[in-house]
């Protein structure tokens, strides 16, 4: 059971004030229990690829517009193709939220798919749609846009907004995209019996700083 859950988590540290000691032990954690991958800020990417690239069972993964998803398509295009050039094998972005509540559905596929295209056959596309700012309709539209746009998840949250993630946003998001979509559940899933949860409801990655907490099913006080 422990293995298979580690095998979803992408273990996670996002925080500004977060060292290069923290990403290097981040990083060998990751190693030892097997995790899905490291989820780093862009800067950290080729500390985390140094630890991890005798290790490709191990991916790495970096943020795209984090956190506000405000910056323009072209500028995400490059974060990403920057990020994978240090060796990022998964980018999972944050849509532009004002564009998607404004009504401008173009810019939103427009911004999506810049990264999508940008990362295309090197790294996989998760889209954060930031799920506690949105209502369910604004949900259903940002996921199927997100699955035009060629992403290959959908993501609930940065961490750092109002909310996390929850379980009837996951059967929201699985419902809208199908079962060929990954879906990935982040923010305040801090233990094994939270982690069951959004997998029953459809999660397929689950983005925590709790990874080993939930691993050895303890607790974790972690806000990610």
């Amino acid at each position: 059971m422990s293995q298979q859950l580690a095998s979803l988590i992408d273990h996670t540290l996002l925080k500004p004030e977060a060292t290069k000691e923290q990403i290097v032990k981040l990083s060998e954690e990751a190693k030892e229990y097997k995790f899905a991958s490291v989820c780093v800020n862009p800067t950290w990417v080729s500390t985390a690829y140094e630890v991890l690239k005798e290790t490709p069972e191990v991916k790495v993964c970096t943020v795209i517009g984090f956190p506000l998803g405000a910056s323009t398509p072209e500028t995400k295009a490059f974060e990403t193709k920057d990020a994978i050039g240090k060796g990022a094998t998964e980018v999972d972005m944050v849509i532009n939220v004002g564009a998607l509540k404004t009504g401008d559905f173009d810019l939103v596929k427009r911004d999506v798919q810049a990264v999508a295209d940008a990362a295309k056959g090197k790294a996989l596309t998760k889209v954060i749609i930031e799920t506690a700012l949105l209502t369910d309709d604004e949900k259903i539209k940002a996921c199927e846009i997100s699955v035009e746009a060629g992403a290959d998840f959908v993501k609930t949250s940065t961490g750092f907004s109002t909310g996390g993630a929850t379980v009837e946003d996951i059967a929201l998001m699985r419902k809208t995209v199908g079962p060929d979509i990954g879906v990935k559940a982040s923010g305040g899933v801090r233990d094994t019996q939270a982690t069951l949860a959004m997998v029953e409801a459809g999660a397929t990655r689950i983005g925590a700083s709790a990874g080993i907490a939930i691993v050895k099913g303890e607790k974790s006080d972690s806000d990610y």
